[in-house]
């Protein structure tokens, strides 16, 4: 009964798309401007019928419906609430359900939001986010429908994958999405804008909100995945270059770019062309994402699906509104590169310097995702890309994009002159090196170049300090900047300071460990409502220290059956310790990893408060 009123409330609210569509195309070429309150109501339907269905779906669930296919394979009956509820949105029928409210949502907030303009630019976007609607509902209707029917009913479900059990990650797709479904009203704005001569300072200063939210829950999308992934999959860090990592990151990066360019034409009417561009790229990014993650062509944890005719759905559907894009921008776009000039000593210069590295950055990021894939296609060979492929080909380029960063704010809007810097910078750069060489003495890493990347990272830290307290710069500014800085200098220090030793025990078992005894104690057993565990007993004694007792967990779920290493974490401040175990065959011998990580803490928070930056940038007048 509720799959079957969840399938035609999305059949109704398709309908309602393709009467908006109508409708918008008829006020534009009749040119009418009286039409708002029609287009509203018809916004608000096809939304009700949408949230409707998801509310279905979200009852489903809820009440254990294994009548509905999506339900029975993502679903069981010893699953807690609160992961019962999560659980709609843990598969591709009911993540693209999200998806497709999301999408009918932010169309329809956005029409209520645009009362001061126009209502061609008002219409042109409904019609280019309706394109994109309906692409969503077909796709769903079509090739994902989450509302099948199974019978005979089973009487129980095949349960959720245990790793995916997880508070961080319950939470993390939903924030993602509204960061990816953000930048399609950006995309739809943005052609509307081109096509009406609209990209002006007023439509940088309205766009800037929606690109501001959009990064916002970005950021904190992947800052809960990277939590996630650190304490569930007991991978040991906050990012491995996990190809569903990259497809997140990649849109990241070019919404970065695009928010300085929103604030650089919102200033200067300056960078128009570059802002559509990065508009519908940072769109583009954000669906290959979508197909990356659902053609099953990815090898990842994460990954939905692995139907490549669902793959080559939204590939197709990508490309036709990528070439619909291009096609508007050479048709509409103006002959003019830009309004104003641009001097070399400005902060739109550098703003302008700091964006070419951020898409070289992510053209590394593109290649490194994407390479192995093509390359399994035509020669049949299988490679992975690694962290040091990213670590040769971006950290050399992180010293100029720092210091760029780190002088922008300083410089004055038009231009500027080298002889208005502080020489009080001199002095916090002799004091940067100091500390930079310092850090690499008492470290392993001996490099110079180590040494400067360092240095620039303590500089930019003091450099965006030293910013809180200048009143020329707007507080979001401010904190988010700060924010960054202590994120990179974070990374860094982590990479340098982290230490780990991984080796096979037996109970009784010690390991030394640089000034540490790391003891195998004992095993106990332990059962829940849904899995057995086994609990290690591991004693950490540092040197003139009181011992610290560990219980990492080895988990074996009863649906589906399935076994799980939880690694037991110590965190505080300054460090985390980290230490995970898994069986072996001789069911006696046990692999041990232990980590000490420092300023994992402080990597969560900094990522946190650059988000909190972009709160105020939007609450701020």
């Amino acid at each position: 009964m509720l799959s079957n009123l969840g399938f035609y409330s999305l059949v109704f609210g398709l309908i309602t798309s393709f009467v908006i569509i109508f409708k918008a195309t008829t006020l534009i070429k009749n040119n009418e401007n009286n039409f708002i309150i029609n287009i509203n109501y018809l916004l608000f339907f096809q939304l009700f019928f949408v949230l409707l269905s998801f509310v279905f779906l979200l009852c489903s669930f809820i009440l254990s419906d294994f009548s509905n296919i999506t339900v029975y394979n993502y679903s069981h009956t010893t699953k807690p609430l609160f992961y019962k509820i999560s659980g709609l949105w843990g598969n591709h029928e009911g993540s693209l359900l999200l998806w497709l409210l999301v999408l009918t949502s932010i169309i329809f907030i956005f029409v209520c939001d645009t009362k001061n303009f126009d209502s061609k630019y008002k219409l042109y976007t409904i019609l280019f986010h309706e394109i994109i609607i309906i692409g969503f509902f077909l796709f769903i209707l079509f090739t994902s429908n989450p509302f099948e029917i199974i019978f005979p009913i089973p009487n129980q479900g095949l349960g959720l994958n245990p790793i995916l059990q997880d508070p961080a990650l319950a939470i993390h797709p939903p924030v993602l999405y509204l960061g990816y479904v953000g930048t399609s009203i950006i995309f739809s704005a943005s052609l509307s804008a081109i096509i009406n001569k609209n990209v002006t300072q007023p439509w940088a200063k309205h766009i800037k909100k929606w690109t501001f939210i959009s990064w916002i829950f970005l950021t904190l999308g992947i800052m809960l995945g990277s939590i996630w992934a650190y304490y569930e999959l007991g991978w040991g860090g906050f990012w491995f270059w996990d190809p569903v990592e990259n497809v997140s990151l990649m849109p990241w990066l070019c919404l970065t770019a695009l928010l300085h360019c929103v604030l650089v034409l919102e200033k200067r009417n300056s960078l128009k062309n570059w802002t559509i561009l990065l508009s519908i790229a940072t769109f583009a990014l954000s669906m290959s994402g979508t197909f990356l993650v659902r053609s099953g062509i990815l090898n990842s944890v994460h990954t939905f699906a692995n139907d490549p005719s669902r793959g080559v759905f939204i590939l197709v559907f990508l490309l036709i509104l990528i070439l619909m894009a291009i096609s508007i921008y050479f048709i509409f776009s103006s002959e003019e590169v830009d309004t104003k000039s641009f001097y070399w000593f400005s902060k739109e210069t550098a703003v302008l310097i700091n964006n070419w590295f951020m898409m070289y950055f992510l053209s590394v990021v593109l290649i490194g995702t994407v390479y192995p894939i093509f390359l399994e296609v035509i020669t049949n060979q299988k490679i992975s890309v690694g962290p040091p492929f990213y670590q040769k080909l971006l950290v050399p380029f992180l010293v100029p994009f720092l210091l760029f960063m780190a002088i922008g704010p300083k410089l004055k809007w038009i231009r500027d002159k080298i002889s208005s810097i502080n020489y009080k910078i001199l002095f916090i750069v002799i004091l940067t090196f100091l500390l930079a060489y310092l850090i690499m003495i008492y470290s392993s890493v001996k490099y110079l170049f180590a040494t400067i990347l360092i240095a620039m990272s303590i500089f930019l830290f003091f450099i965006s300090f030293s910013d809180l307290f200048r009143e020329k710069i707007q507080l979001p500014q401010k904190i988010t900047h700060f924010s960054f800085s202590v994120l990179i200098l974070s990374i860094l220090l982590n990479g340098i300071f982290s230490k780990e030793i991984n080796s096979n025990m037996k109970v009784g078992d010690e390991l030394k460990f640089v000034n540490k005894i790391i003891k195998f104690k004992s095993i106990d057993l332990k059962e829940e409502k849904n899995y057995k565990a086994l609990l290690g007993n591991f004693e950490i004694t540092e040197t003139g220290k009181y011992p610290i007792d560990f219980r990492p967990e080895i988990r074996i779920y009863n649906q589906p059956i399935i076994s799980t290493s939880e690694a037991d974490i110590r965190t505080n401040l300054i460090s985390d310790n980290f230490i995970v175990f898994s069986l072996l065959k001789d069911e006696e011998t046990f692999n041990v990893r232990y980590q000490f990580k420092p300023l994992m803490l402080l990597i969560w928070i900094s990522s946190f408060f650059m988000a909190i930056g972009g709160v105020l940038a939007i609450l701020k007048k």
